[in-house]
C-alpha cells in the first residue's frame, strides 16, 4: 500500500520487458511504483506479480494532450513524484529507403516526443519539491551505426542530446537527468530473434568484450542506482549497460 514517506516512481512501458524489470527492482527496494501502459490487462497482471507497492495508469502516451492531466492526477493522488523512467518505446526494422514519412514520424513521436512531454510535466512537479531523478532510455543504435533502424536511431540519438540539455536546465532545481543505453539484453523477444539468426548472434557476441548477453536485471540495477542517493552527484550522463559492446572491436 502507498505510504506518503515512500518514494514514488513512474515507469512508462512498465508492463513488460526492461520496464517491468525496472519496476520490479524499484518495488523490491521499497519504492512505490506506478506503471503507465496502454494495455490494461498486461499492466494489471504485472501489478499482481509486483505486489502492493505497485499500481498502474492506462494511457496511450502518443495522445500528447493527455499527459499533463495524467501527471497532475498522479501528483495530486500521491503528493510527490520522485522518479520518472521514460522507458516506453516502439521499434521499426526496415531499410532506410523503404521507411515512409508516416512510419518515421510515428517512431519519433513515441520514442522522442513523448519523452520530452512526460519529462516537461513531471519536472514541473519535481521543481516544486526541489528534488527528483529522471531516467531516459537510449540504445546501442545511438552509439554506432546499425542498419535498418534509421527512425529508431534518430529518436534515441535525440534522447541522449535531450538528456544533457535537460540536465543543464533542471540541475539547479535539484532535479537530475540521466540516460541508460542498454546493449544486447536477453529478453524473450531478443533471445528468440538472435537464436534464429546465428550469424547475427555471433556478430553481437564477438564485439561484446564480456562475451555474453545482458539480463533485464542488469539494466534495472543501473536504473535503481541512477534513481538513488548513491548517484547524487551524477547528472547528464549516458550509462552504457552493454558488456562493453559500445567500445568493442
Amino acid at each position: 500500500m502507498f505510504q506518503s514517506n515512500k518514494k514514488v516512481a513512474i515507469v512508462t512501458g512498465g508492463a513488460a520487458g526492461l520496464g517491468k524489470a525496472i519496476a520490479e527492482k524499484f518495488v523490491k527496494n521499497n519504492i512505490f511504483t506506478i506503471i503507465v501502459a496502454r494495455d490494461e490487462e498486461k499492466a494489471q497482471a504485472s501489478c499482481v506479480e509486483l505486489g502492493e507497492l505497485s499500481t498502474y495508469e492506462v494511457c496511450d502516451l502518443n495522445q500528447l494532450q493527455l499527459l499533463p492531466s495524467l501527471v497532475s492526477k498522479i501528483a495530486e493522488k500521491y503528493g510527490h513524484i520522485d522518479i520518472l523512467v521514460n522507458n516506453a518505446g516502439i521499434h521499426l526494422k526496415k531499410p532506410m529507403l523503404e521507411v515512409t514519412d508516416e512510419e518515421f514520424q510515428r517512431v519519433i513521436l513515441t520514442n522522442q516526443t513523448v519523452v520530452f512531454c512526460m519529462t516537461r510535466e513531471v519536472a514541473k512537479v519535481m521543481i516544486k519539491q526541489k528534488s527528483g531523478s529522471i531516467i531516459n532510455m537510449s540504445s546501442m543504435a545511438s552509439q554506432y551505426g546499425i542498419p535498418q533502424v534509421i527512425a529508431y536511431t534518430a529518436a534515441k540519438s535525440a534522447v541522449e542530446g535531450m538528456t544533457r540539455a535537460m540536465a543543464v536546465e533542471l540541475s539547479p532545481y535539484g532535479v537530475r537527468v540521466n540516460c541508460i543505453a542498454p546493449g544486447f539484453i536477453k529478453t524473450n523477444m531478443s533471445a528468440s530473434a538472435l537464436d534464429s539468426d546465428p550469424k547475427r548472434k555471433q556478430k553481437v557476441l564477438s564485439r561484446t568484450p564480456m562475451g555474453m548477453l545482458g539480463l533485464p536485471d542488469d539494466v534495472a540495477k543501473a536504473a535503481f542506482f541512477l534513481s538513488s542517493d548513491e548517484s547524487s552527484y551524477i547528472t547528464g550522463t549516458v550509462m552504457c549497460v552493454d558488456g562493453g559492446n559500445s567500445i568493442g572491436f
